[in-house]
């Protein structure tokens, strides 16, 4: 069997991943958390709590892991007990040079960071993309061989931040390709105003959070309000805020099925989360700090969950190919798995009239 390592980040990260590899069962599938072979780097990660904003340490990597062994699965922290033939990543920002003479695809797995005079910086300079701190250059450095971009909005964006336009391909993205599922759910509470945070204190990022919940409160106007917090954030002083600026009786939530809470609020308010998606495609009205309009364009493309089988049937072509790296045809690809899916669904229709 052939052997796919797949990087993982955040859970989003790690569980898309995940879903990939299930749909690559005559596969052998490892996973590895987005690791660097930077000595320095490493150093700090080591000696130091520097890095544990970020995914290469702290409760991203604990977080990772946990679920990668309450899920049994093979674990390769920065590819040393196997080679592979195929290597999935989540982000090209961080590409060790000894990885990127194999086979490698990018998978899209949120939106990506407000690209800043900053990120302009680096590209211009021609620094390494990490360097950012942030997003802004996931998926447009044409590192890997194969891009599976969520939309054809995203696809646009890429191309025009520098990846070869011939590389990227429209496969949807696993976690957010099926989310009108969302809208029956047993979640208990309905119509109230959704605010969905961001962890920007918590990965180096500036927010004045007092000024963004009094914002909200004057956007709820009087309605009920929801927070849902980021998962990584420091849940006892976003509470702690919360309390202090918004009205007493605001719902808070740490944990739960965020996508729910989205399909029954009647407003969302976000900053800089993917979840904006599932407020756009449900229908709701959404506030972001990005632009809410071109976020409609870039919105993941709905094709009722099947994209981790389409990025799993991507795969298994690009492990079967013999030829050069270059010569591999990603869109070709991508047409012979929608033909096979039809050919499958013809085979299991019944046939009348014989």
């Amino acid at each position: 069997m052939k052997k796919v390592l797949f990087i993982t980040g955040s859970i989003n990260q790690t569980s898309q991943m995940h879903q990939i590899a299930k749909a690559l069962p005559d596969a052998d599938c490892w996973f590895s958390q987005v690791f660097t072979d930077n000595k320095h780097i490493n150093m700090l990660i080591k000696h130091t709590s520097l890095a544990d904003g970020t995914a290469l340490a702290g409760q991203f990597r604990l977080n990772s892991e946990k679920y990668l062994c309450d899920n049994g699965l093979q674990i390769d922290y920065a590819a040393r007990l196997n080679n592979y033939d195929l290597i999935v990543y989540c982000s090209d920002i961080l590409i060790p040079r000894r990885m990127r003479a194999g086979k490698t695809i990018w998978v899209q797995e949120g939106m990506v960071d407000r690209f800043t005079w900053f990120s302009k910086l680096v590209k211009l300079f021609k620094l390494p993309p990490a360097f950012c701190g942030d997003t802004s250059l996931n998926g447009s450095t044409n590192r890997c061989d194969i891009y599976c971009s969520a939309s054809a909005g995203y696809r646009q964006y890429f191309s025009k931040m520098g990846t070869n336009p011939e590389k990227i391909i429209i496969t949807g993205m696993p976690n957010y390709d099926h989310l009108s599922q969302f809208l029956i759910n047993d979640f208990p509470y309905r119509d109230y105003v959704m605010v969905a945070t961001t962890d920007m204190r918590e990965t180096f990022r500036v927010e004045d959070r007092p000024a963004f919940i009094r914002k909200a409160v004057e956007i709820a106007d009087g309605r009920p309000l929801l927070f849902k917090l980021h998962p990584n954030e420091n849940f006892e002083r976003a509470i702690t805020e919360v309390r202090k600026y918004a009205p007493e009786d605001t719902m808070i939530f740490t944990s739960g099925n965020t996508n729910q809470m989205i399909a029954n609020c009647c407003e969302l308010i976000t900053q800089y989360s993917t979840v904006v998606f599932t407020g756009i495609v449900l229908g709701k009205k959404v506030h972001s700090w990005f632009d809410v309009e071109e976020l409609k364009k870039l919105s993941p493309l709905q094709n009722e969950g099947t994209s981790a089988l389409t990025i799993a049937s991507i795969c298994r072509s690009y492990l079967n190919h013999t030829g050069d790296k270059t010569e591999f045809d990603p869109q070709a690809a991508l047409t012979e798995r929608v033909q096979n899916e039809l050919v499958d669904q013809l085979l299991e229709e019944p046939v009348y009239g014989r």
